[in-house]
């Protein structure tokens, strides 16, 4: 199933599209698209079955917002350096575990929804991801195999960064990826039925229209499972996490000099197979 929430910032409705392409309706069968829905195995059944009789209402997408695919998001774990091809062009050593990070759910915006160039940002950069939607409880997974058993679904992630706030200002990264709107996640959550295998999805992302990342999750250092089953021995994974799992090669930072960080007026496009596309553009905070 690909589910959405459509509306206005803060007041979304649960949607799906359909196999037809068709957005339904789905906001008289469940409250939102979150945790505990992705939770209840049984209320998804009742979605997906009403998703196949055709007998959803119908709702028109002209000039419909497609805000977060999620709603009540917990939290959001990110892992750095997981591909190999990034680790090459920024002169990094392939971590020996998984680097870890947090983004606040706050940042978590609409697909196409304006991104900010925050105030004194000379270095804000690009990051298509895989984003991983938890649907069980995991801790202390004993398996890559089971913890995709705990997932629900993926998503496209922009991990949108500002470079000088997370490597040049000291501490953690933590400044240079939480603010406002660095994270747009959508347009769909697609249920993990519909992926079957992870570890071969396409990213590209493309910046005023110039490609500028060209991937495969094939070329993740750390695979979907494996990055699970790891976290799930330092936190707690509950429904309606999200996992960002990296970036493939061609971010800005990796780019010669002067490197391209984008600008307010820039327009960033990005798409993972299957799970569909992103255009934002950049305007100053």
């Amino acid at each position: 199933m690909k589910l959405l929430r459509v509306g206005t910032a803060g007041a979304e409705r649960p949607a799906l599209l359909d196999a037809d392409g068709t957005l339904r309706d789905l906001s008289g069968l469940v409250d939102d698209i979150d945790g505990a829905l992705l939770a209840d195995g049984e209320a998804l059944g009742r979605v997906r079955a009403a998703g196949e009789s055709g007998g959803l209402p119908v709702l028109d997408p002209a000039g419909l917002r497609i805000g977060p695919p999620l709603g009540r998001i917990g939290k959001v774990v990110c892992i750095g350096l997981n591909y190999h091809d990034h680790a090459r062009e920024i002169g990094a050593e392939p971590p020996a575990e998984p680097v870890v990070f947090l983004k606040a759910p706050d940042t978590v915006v609409g697909p196409h929804d304006t991104v900010l160039i925050p105030r004194g940002s000379v270095k804000t950069d690009w990051e298509v991801e895989l984003a991983v939607v938890i649907g069980r409880t995991a801790r202390y997974l004993g398996s890559a195999e089971e913890a995709l058993g705990h997932v629900a679904g993926y998503a496209v992630a922009h991990d949108v960064s500002e470079r000088e706030f997370q490597i040049e200002r000291g501490g953690t990264w933590d400044k240079g990826k939480n603010c406002e709107t660095f994270n747009p996640l959508g347009p769909w959550l697609v249920t993990a039925d519909e992926i079957a295998d992870p570890q071969d999805l396409s990213l590209r992302l493309w910046v005023n229209g110039e490609p500028k990342q060209d991937g495969t999750t094939a070329d993740q250092i750390f695979p979907v499972g494996e990055v699970v089953r790891y976290l799930s021995h330092f936190m707690t994974l509950y429904p309606g996490d999200i996992v960002n799992t990296g970036t493939p090669a061609g971010v800005a930072l990796g780019a010669p000099e002067p490197k391209p960080f984008l600008r307010a007026g820039d327009v960033v496009e990005l798409e993972i197979t299957g799970l569909g596309r992103q255009r934002q553009e950049l305007k100053d905070a």
